[in-house]
């Protein structure tokens, strides 16, 4: 598995939030990599629910509290990222 990735979706946007879109899209990136890594370091046969709601807690601890609060990540695509940590797949 290649690494976690976060775009976000153009669609409604003013043109404020436009500009900014790279550079958040960066910073969830990042977050969500370092979790990919702890959750993976820590990962103990839990089942993939538990490892998909633990990368989702471990992602928004590591961004900004107001960046986190708004962060309502595809769930699906959080989940996959779980499933090849719970397969070991991800490295």
């Amino acid at each position: 598995m290649s690494e976690p990735h976060v775009t976000l979706d153009p669609r409604g946007l003013d043109p404020v939030q436009q500009k900014l879109r790279g550079p958040l899209e960066e910073q969830l990136t990042s977050a969500l990599q370092a979790a990919t890594d702890r959750v993976r370091a820590g990962y103990a046969g839990e089942p993939v629910e538990q490892v998909c709601q633990r990368l989702l807690e471990e992602t928004r601890s590591g961004l900004h509290p107001d960046i986190a609060a708004g962060f309502n990540p595809d769930m699906d695509e959080f989940c996959r990222v779980a499933v090849a940590i719970v397969r070991r797949e991800a490295s």
